[in-house]
Order: C-alpha cells, then structure tokens, then sequence
C-alpha cells in the first residue's frame, strides 16, 4: 500500500524579473522543483463549471501552475480539505502523493501547466475516493 510523502503541500515563489518590456519567470528543476520532472501537461479550454482531476496519485508529485487566467485547486488528505486559488504565473502549487486533488473554478482562457514526477502510467491514479480513503486510513470519509 502507497505510502504518504511527508513532504507538506506548499505554495513555491518562482523567481519574477520585472521589466518594462515584460515580465519574465523561469524555473529550474532542482532549485525549484522538489523532484526531477518526467513529465509537462496543460490543461486549457475547460468548459464553464467543469471540474478536473478528482483522484490521488500512489507516488507521484506535482506542481500546478496557473500560466494565464486563475482556478482553484482543491486538495484533501483524508483528514482536511484545502482550497487554492492559482492566478499568478510566479506562483506553483506543490503537491505530494496522496493527496487527493481536484481543480474547478476555470475562468475564461485560463491555463494550467502542471509538472510531473513521473510518466502517464494509469496504474499510479487512484480514482475513487472511497479506495483512497481506505489506503490512507481516513476516519472522515466523504460521502
């Protein structure tokens, strides 16, 4: 049974250049990102009132990152749920395996890049809540 990273889930302040042409923010892995990343993906064009997401990862880490626009991730760990609202590109979400995570609240032409610790392999998802509920050992099951 997957055990949770006690790593916290935590905001990461990227570095932002101001200029008067634009601004400019990088990342680098290993100053920044707390794991090597294996893999980048988007999410855009989410339709009004959708949601994304909605399950936990076994070992896998992220980083959310709201590039244009804003959104909430909405993260619970068997114990707690945690609202963050991402609106700023300097800004990303880390979050650690097991955590259960879901994004709503899309605004128009908002973008989402997350960064991954590891490859799409479907085996690493747990999708729902009651089986991720079971793993951690949650005394405060959601219904």
């Amino acid at each position: 049974m997957p055990k949770p990273t006690h790593s916290p889930i935590r905001l990461i302040d990227f570095p932002k250049i101001e200029d008067p042409r634009g601004n400019l923010t990088f990342i680098e892995q290993s100053r920044h990102i707390p794991f090597d990343i294996k893999r980048t993906y988007w999410i855009y064009d989410v339709p009004g009132g959708q949601k994304r997401g909605g399950h936990a990862y076994k070992t896998l880490h992220e980083v959310f990152i709201a590039l244009s626009g804003s959104f909430d991730v909405v993260l619970y760990d068997g114990h707690e749920e945690k609202k963050y609202s991402l609106n700023r590109s300097y800004y990303g979400l880390y979050v650690p395996n097991m955590v259960w995570r879901s994004l709503e609240n899309f605004s128009t032409n908002a973008l989402c890049l997350i960064l991954a610790s590891g490859p799409y392999d479907e085996k690493e998802y747990i999708r729902e809540i009651k089986n991720y509920e079971e793993q951690i050992g949650s005394n405060n099951q959601q219904s």
